[in-house]
């Protein structure tokens, strides 16, 4: 039986824990509100801490290749890489419930394009080693964390000040409507009487040419008749 004190065993029954914490973050996910600040920071954990996880995974499988031979049985070796194998598929799962697909590439989970091998970052590091680089990632993860709350609210922010714009341009293109329709009614109401003007100046033409066209015909009668009576 291994002893409690094996560096092995120590590093997966803690790893094993953080497994179960994980799990049970996950479960108490989904009395979460689906949207907000709430839910982001509560995924975000879940995503580091898995993250995390698989570092501690790296570092079994780092101290599992260095059991000195003939240390443990060989029954105990392959109990143990059954316990290995079945706390990764676990992770494995969890990563894939938050699409965490290149769970083996976790420096993309980092935010950090070209970060070094996991497994050279734990290599030769004692447990208090991996700590301090738990911290780190923990520390990387909170300040991009900030950042993204930071660019939400400022994005949030912009989004108002562009519906506030947009509702002032429609309340002034509705303005514009009005006064259109006021203009054309107006425009309507003096052709109307442009028309009215134009029929009785037509009318008032007509009877002054008639009265004219009489008065020439009158003056006309008359030369005639002073013509007939005087020659």
């Amino acid at each position: 039986m291994a002893s409690s004190s094996d560096p092995w065993m120590k590093e997966y029954n803690e790893a094993s824990r953080l497994a179960d914490d994980i799990s049970s973050m996950i479960a108490d996910r989904g009395s979460l509100p689906q949207s907000g600040p709430e839910i982001m920071r509560h995924t975000s954990a879940i995503r580091r801490k898995i993250t995390i996880l698989g570092t501690r995974l790296d570092s079994l499988e780092s101290l599992f290749g260095r059991i000195p031979p003939k240390s443990i049985t060989d029954k105990e070796m392959h109990k143990r890489q059954d316990m290995l194998s079945s706390l990764k598929s676990k992770a494995k799962q969890m990563a894939t419930s938050f699409n965490m697909s290149n769970f083996a590439n976790r420096e993309d989970l980092l935010g950090q394009s070209k970060m070094p091998d996991d497994m050279s970052r734990v290599a030769g590091l004692d447990n208090q080693g991996i700590v301090g680089l738990q911290r780190q990632i923990m520390k990387e993860q909170d300040e991009g964390l900030e950042k993204l709350e930071e660019t939400v609210l400022s994005t949030k922010h912009i989004a108002l000040a562009v519906n506030e714009e947009l509702t002032l341009h429609t309340r002034l293109i509705d303005d514009l409507e009005d006064h259109v329709d006021v203009t054309n009614s107006r425009l309507q109401r003096v052709q109307k009487r442009l028309a009215i003007l134009n029929k009785r100046t037509k009318g008032g033409c007509s009877c002054t040419c008639l009265l004219l066209s009489v008065v020439a015909i009158v003056i006309l009668a008359v030369i005639v008749w002073l013509l007939v009576k005087y020659l």
